[in-house]
């Protein structure tokens, strides 16, 4: 079976989504369209901003979607996806390009969840951290004997999580992890502590968001986050998106049951190959490639 993934924030590079708008009369008119919503050109940051210009959730969050889905839009009728999933932000892609989200709203929801996840950075300092060479257990029983606010946040593959939570925590955290052979424990340059109760308050405003917006059935299941199984039910999809601001990514879980479900051929949707980079870290005996368009 094929399987379609979409890459979350961090996947974002300086002139990202160009080659489609130039290439593309479709994408033209929903890069077009993406400025009217948004209410500012997106496209100008995309196609000619610095990195650092780049690097602003609120750009950040609608530019991976808009070249995630754009993309999948242009492939047209090479594009039949059997299940699909995406990294966090890239839940949203997903959504669309099963057809339970329409682009507009789908877009209108990245721009919200961006806003107001920037808003909870602002309310109180916090950040991540990256985890290298430890089993997840060790660190999650590590987040659970550090006092304050530190969790595990993203299962990115075996050998590879990231914690969440208040700036001291983190860093204390990452004393302890190191003492423990951790490889790695960086912490990472993020506005915050994305995926942990630190989130509340974006949480919070996003439902409201998400419940006043029509979720269709799917026309393939979504493997969600939250619970890291294919989901098909309106409702469910819904309370599992507002759920995945506070909760941790179950990365490696999703690819592991879309396996096990029958995924054989999985192929990245959108801006840069992570996706593919931790497939090959997850099962090499998937094929995982990234979807061009010619």
């Amino acid at each position: 079976m094929k399987a379609y993934i979409f890459p979350g924030q961090g996947a974002q590079f300086t002139g990202m989504g160009l080659d489609l708008y130039e290439k593309s009369p479709i994408a033209q008119e929903l890069f077009e369209k993406a400025n009217d919503i948004l209410g500012f050109s997106i496209t100008d940051i995309m196609f000619e901003g610095t990195a650092d210009e780049l690097k602003q959730t609120k750009v950040t969050q609608p530019a991976i979607f808009l070249h995630s889905v754009i993309l999948a839009k242009v492939l047209g009728d090479d594009f039949k996806p059997e299940m699909v999933a995406g990294h966090s932000l890239g839940e949203l892609s997903a959504l669309v390009a099963n057809g339970v989200l329409s682009f507009e709203d789908g877009l209108k929801l990245v721009s919200k969840r961006a806003l107001a996840m920037q808003k909870a950075c602002e309310i109180q300092p916090s950040t991540m951290a990256a985890v290298l060479g430890l089993e997840d257990d060790v660190v999650e029983k590590v987040c659970e004997e550090i006092e304050g606010v530190v969790v595990a946040a993203n299962y990115n593959c075996p050998g590879q999580l990231v914690i969440s939570g208040e700036i001291e925590s983190i860093e204390k955290a990452c004393e302890v992890l190191k003492e423990k052979g951790a490889r790695r424990a960086l912490v990472l340059p993020v506005g915050g502590a994305f995926h942990s109760p630190m989130m509340e308050p974006a949480r919070e405003e996003l439902a409201k968001a998400i419940e006043e917006t029509q979720f269709n059935e799917p026309t393939c299941p979504v493997y969600q986050n939250v619970v890291a199984k294919a989901v098909t039910n309106p409702q469910e999809i819904k309370e599992n998106l507002i759920s995945q601001l506070t909760a941790p990514v179950k990365w490696t879980q999703c690819v592991q049951a879309m396996i096990a479900d029958g995924g054989t051929e999985f192929v990245e949707v959108g801006p840069g190959k992570v996706l593919v980079g931790l497939m090959r870290k997850i099962d090499r005996g998937v094929t995982a490639s990234s979807a061009q368009f010619e």
